[in-house]
């Protein structure tokens, strides 16, 4: 049976620090399940302000770096769960997402919700396939 390991990084890899107790990162076997990223600056620790796109591109940046940690890309997700705080976004979101992928689109989930942390107007987690 594989074991699970916990991964948490500085923000010196390009990955901002924990707005809770969590770890970035858990793999079990070959798969990647990463937390919810916020559209924070890695370097301030920062909400990013901006409407839902200027977010979901700092989010995206931030899922990106924690990928990288492991030889991972964005391609690589199996299954994507986004939180919205407003759905009138969503067709601005939904056009904004689609640049991050390359192949096909994961399976994917979007939930409206009535807050997010630090005041984010979007927040997305990941599970991920990783390569051996």
């Amino acid at each position: 049976m594989p074991e699970r390991t916990a991964y948490t990084f500085d923000p010196s890899t390009g990955v901002p620090p924990g707005v809770g107790p969590f770890s970035h990162a858990v793999r079990w076997g070959d798969t990647l399940y990463v937390t919810g990223q916020m559209p924070t600056d890695p370097a301030t620790g920062q909400l990013v302000p901006g409407d839902v796109v200027v977010q979901t591109k700092q989010v995206f940046r931030n899922l990106a770096a924690v990928l990288a940690q492991f030889g991972a890309v964005l391609d690589d997700a199996l299954m994507v769960r986004v939180y919205l705080t407003d759905f009138t976004d969503y067709d601005r979101f939904n056009a904004e997402y689609v640049s991050w992928f390359s192949g096909p689109l994961p399976a994917r989930t979007c939930v409206g919700s009535t807050g997010l942390a630090v005041g984010a107007t979007v927040e997305i987690d990941l599970i991920v396939g990783i390569r051996s």
